[in-house]
């Protein structure tokens, strides 16, 4: 595991469940990067928060949904928004009456659990995502299941 950085740009949340992972649909707005992809739950850092603490507020701002961190590993990567600074993708798994109990916020179009390889191949995925999830989940496969959470 990468050690927790006290300077981060911000944090990404891979959750699955049977061979799908949460997605959303990026709003059509020129200004923000990638309008009109689909994107994974989380964003930027806010103040003196930590990984994990900005990967839970976003996903509570975005989907409603509240995690316990001991159910997430995390694995850091270049930022593609900030050079020289890491991003968070936190990944664990979610559960049917979590997905059930999703309420989407406003920023987005829309929500959906989209088969992984759907994501990895859609044209209008986030293409430095593509790069993240695979390199996380060839982590997990040859982890299996004594992967550590990790406390960034």
């Amino acid at each position: 595991m990468t050690e927790p950085s006290t300077d981060f740009a911000a944090t990404k949340l891979l959750l699955m469940r049977g061979g799908e992972m949460l997605t959303h649909l990026r709003d059509e707005i020129d200004s923000i990067p990638y309008p009109g992809h689909w994107d994974l739950p989380g964003g930027g850092r806010e103040g003196d928060e930590t990984p994990m603490e900005c990967g839970l507020r976003e996903l509570f701002e975005e989907y409603s949904l509240t995690l316990p961190p001991e159910r997430l590993t995390a694995r850091a990567f270049p930022s593609m928004s900030r050079p020289g600074l890491f991003s968070w993708l936190l990944v664990g798994a979610i559960t049917e009456a979590e997905i059930a109990a999703i309420r989407f916020g406003d920023e987005g179009q829309e929500w959906r659990m989209m088969p992984i390889a759907d994501y990895l191949a859609h044209p209008r995925s986030v293409p430095a995502f593509r790069n993240w999830i695979s390199a996380a989940l060839g982590q997990q496969l040859s982890s299996g299941p004594k992967a550590t959470p990790a406390r960034p």
